[in-house]
């Protein structure tokens, strides 16, 4: 029996999610799913950190017997500038999302580029190689993104913002890989943009607000990352031209798994973890 079946004991591997707030996170229902199906004695909590006092809870982890923690919004880009030992990805990316209390101290990682490389290669089977993509948005969320479409050896990312000067950041983390990035001068030069892959890194669409779309087709993949309504106006659009589309629910499960496995070692089941999720949103999410 897993803990989270019948709740920790003092043998009891703990682990968690650092954020604020954390209310509405899917991870303790995903791990704990797969805790469970795994028959482990871990357990995953919500721990609601607010702002300031970040240092403090990370150095808490391992005086209470945490074994590591994911690390969500608003805390990424500090915990980056605090932990002392950081993968490549978090250290390219200034940002982590899942950290590991070792003997040394903690490493910080971050899971959601290559989430994102499983999510394109397995849920949607797209290949990105020589492809242009339409990237709207410049956060953390996108960064990631553009990274792993960048290593997978998209031709060119344009990257629709706001203001030009946001995409900076984002250029800076892909400086020495092989990639055309262009950025668009606002949102409405995106309707002008020929793309082969379109993806939503901003919370435009989760009440309603429609991006400015280029023109989509059967061979377009349009990825919509949120995933905490059952459809989008992008994604709309998107099933009326015949593209295929995509919701955030799959990157989410993949940067999950990934966490996962540094955590433990082994490979969690999807399934189990997809079901749990879906559940938790009220069953209106699906992967596609």
């Amino acid at each position: 029996m897993s803990a989270s079946d019948a709740g920790p004991t003092g043998a009891t591997t703990l682990v968690g999610v650092v954020g604020w707030p954390v209310d509405h996170s899917l991870s303790p229902a995903m791990h704990n799913a797969a805790f469970r199906a795994m028959e482990l004695d871990w357990i995953y909590v919500a721990l609601p950190v607010s702002p300031g006092r970040l240092p403090a809870a990370l150095d808490g982890l391992a005086a209470l017997g945490f074994a590591g923690a994911n690390v969500t919004m608003p805390h990424k880009t500090e915990s980056a500038a605090l932990v002392g030992e950081l993968s490549d990805d978090a250290r390219r990316l200034q940002a982590l999302n899942t950290v590991v209390v070792t003997p040394d101290g903690l490493a910080g990682h971050n899971t959601d580029a290559p989430g994102f490389e499983r999510f394109l290669r397995d849920d949607a089977s797209f290949d990105p190689a020589g492809r242009r993509v339409l990237l709207y948005g410049a956060g953390g969320a996108a960064r990631a993104c553009a990274l792993a479409l960048a290593r997978a050896g998209a031709a060119e990312i344009v990257v629709a913002v706001r203001s030009p000067a946001r995409a900076f950041p984002l250029v800076q983390a892909l400086d020495d890989l092989p990639v055309k990035v262009r950025t668009a001068t606002s949102l409405a030069d995106a309707a002008d943009v020929s793309a082969d892959l379109i993806v939503n890194a901003t919370p435009v669409g989760a009440h309603g607000e429609e991006l400015p779309e280029p023109a989509m087709g059967p061979d377009t993949v349009v990825v919509d990352l949120l995933y905490h309504v059952a459809s989008t106006p992008l994604r709309v659009h998107a099933r009326e031209a015949g593209a295929r589309s995509f919701g955030g629910l799959g990157l989410l499960l993949h940067q999950a798994a990934l966490s996962h496995e540094l955590w433990t070692g082994r490979q969690p089941p999807l399934e189990a973890m997809s079901a749990a999720a879906v559940a938790a949103l009220g069953g209106e999410a699906t992967l596609r």
